[in-house]
C-alpha cells in the first residue's frame, strides 16, 4: 500500500505508509488530536525495537549510503537468553542466528551477491558464561575498512552467547561477513 504526499514545488513523492498497514494489522486504534500512544515495555526475547536517549526516530544513514541503524547504538534489540551450546559448532550456529536477529536492519539473509563490497573475518573469545572476552580481527578487507567496527559492534549487540563452560576450551569462533554494497552483511556460517 502507498501513500502519496506533495513534496513542494519538486512535484509528488511516493512514500510507504507502513505505520498505517502495520497498524490496520495490529488492530490499533485512530488516535485523536492531542492524544498520545499508549506506551507497553518491551517484552525480553521478542525481539522488540528499544529506543535509547536522544532516538530521533530517523535512521542514520551508512557511509556509502544505505541504513546504518543499529551500527550507531541508535536502538537496541532485546533477544531471548540464550541456550547452552552442545558443540563448537552449536556455538558457531547460534551465534550467527543472534548476530542476524540482534541487528536485523543491517544483515541480510539472502544469497550473497556475487561480487561482495567486505569480507572481514572475526576471531570471537567468550568467557564461560558466553560474554565476550576480546574479538580479534583475523582479516582486514582491502577495501571498505568501517565494515570491520560494524561487525565487531554487531558482535557485542549479540552477546551473550550462551553458557560455554561445559565445551572445551578455548571457548572461541571465527565468523567471516559478507557484506553486500548497502554495507549490510551475512554470517557465512548460515551461507553453508
Amino acid at each position: 500500500m502507498h501513500c502519496v504526499e506533495a513534496a513542494g514545488r519538486r512535484g509528488w513523492r511516493v512514500v510507504a505508509c507502513g505505520v498505517v498497514l502495520v497498524c490496520s494489522l495490529a488492530g490499533c486504534e485512530s488516535l485523536r488530536p492531542g492524544e498520545s500512544a499508549p506506551t507497553q515495555a518491551p517484552q525480553p526475547g521478542t525481539g522488540t525495537r528499544v529506543p535509547t536517549p536522544g532516538d530521533t526516530g530517523k535512521a542514520p544513514r551508512a557511509p556509502g549510503g544505505g541504513d546504518a541503524r543499529g551500527s550507531k547504538g541508535d536502538e537496541r534489540i532485546v533477544l531471548a537468553a540464550p541456550r547452552k551450546p552442545r558443540s563448537l559448532k552449536d556455538l558457531r550456529e547460534q551465534a550467527a542466528q543472534r548476530l542476524v536477529a540482534a541487528n536485523p536492519r543491517i544483515t541480510y539473509t539472502s544469497r550473497p551477491p556475487d561480487i561482495l563490497l567486505a569480507i572481514p573475518v572475526l576471531t570471537v573469545e567468550l568467557n564461560a558464561d558466553g560474554s565476550v572476552r576480546r574479538i580479534e580481527v583475523m582479516r582486514h578487507p582491502r577495501q571498505a575498512r568501517d565494515t570491520v567496527d560494524i561487525a565487531i559492534q554487531a558482535v557485542r549487540r549479540a552477546a551473550p552467547f550462551g553458557d560455554v563452560s561445559g565445551l572445551p576450551k578455548p571457548w572461541k569462533f571465527n565468523e567471516t561477513f559478507l557484506f553486500n554494497n548497502q554495507r549490510h552483511f551475512k554470517p557465512m556460517t548460515l551461507d553453508r
